[in-house]
């Protein structure tokens, strides 16, 4: 990634890849005024849904594995005056002073985690942070979205303009390894000269449904609530939101 990585940094390729999704949004504004108290967001990148929910006045902690993307969303909090509390850790072992009332995982954070005993550690990490009565709302998206993977069509380019760079993501091919899916990007980055560089990534995304993520969550003491659903747009497939309650 050495062409792409001075201009461009992973926070802007997150940026170009998943800040423009917004469909999810309403859903955890509607989840924070359920259940008010401290907000945990895991996975929560350069800030996409803890900014939007600070800006409500909600008390956010936001954890992201890749430390370069919660400096990120850090530089932006404070630039809108937010106190956005961001930490860089591993949601599969958190160690967090006090207990949250909701914890969120939004897009695909629980498919990223390498299979049934990455997800188990999550769980009952989160599960140790909840207040008594907390809930955990967790993300489940299928890439297919119930179309045979043989006839998936990807969706359209990602394409953002920052500081005269024009940085785009195309999504190549959705491949069905069975217990993961990998989403192939062409990312393209033309700097303000014209030069073009790119290069090939691939994302895999672990194969788990609302009832298999619901069973390892009751071995980790969290009990399974209605689920909800953000719908499909023109260029991302619908979610299940997995529902999970802390013993009160």
């Amino acid at each position: 990634m050495s062409g792409l990585a001075a201009p461009a940094g992973e926070a802007a390729w997150h940026d170009v890849e998943c800040a423009s999704y917004v469909a999810d949004l309403p859903l955890w504004r509607e989840l924070c005024a359920e259940h008010p108290g401290a907000v945990l967001d895991l996975g929560c990148g350069t800030g996409r849904v803890a900014l939007d929910l600070a800006r409500l006045g909600h008390g956010v902690t936001a954890i992201d594995a890749e430390a370069t993307l919660v400096a990120a969303l850090a530089d932006r909090a404070r630039a809108e005056g937010l106190g956005v509390r961001a930490l860089a850790g591993d949601a599969r072992s958190l160690s967090l002073d006090g207990a949250f009332a909701l914890a969120i995982a939004p897009m695909q954070v629980v498919q990223l985690l390498g299979g049934p005993r990455g997800r188990r550690s999550m769980l009952a990490s989160v599960r140790d942070h909840l207040a008594p009565g907390g809930v955990a709302a967790i993300a489940l998206a299928d890439p297919f979205d119930a179309v045979p993977a043989g006839d998936a069509a990807p969706p359209l380019p990602d394409v953002l303009e920052r500081d005269g760079w024009v940085l785009s993501s195309t999504p190549l091919a959705v491949r069905d390894q069975g217990d993961a899916v990998a989403i192939d990007r062409r990312r393209q980055a033309v700097s303000p000269t014209g030069e073009l560089t790119e290069e090939v990534a691939t994302i895999l995304l672990d194969t788990v449904g609302r009832s298999r993520l619901e069973a390892e969550a009751a071995q980790a003491g969290l009990r399974a609530l209605a689920p909800r659903r953000v719908p499909a747009t023109r260029d991302y497939v619908a979610s299940t939101i997995v529902m999970l309650e802390a013993a009160a």
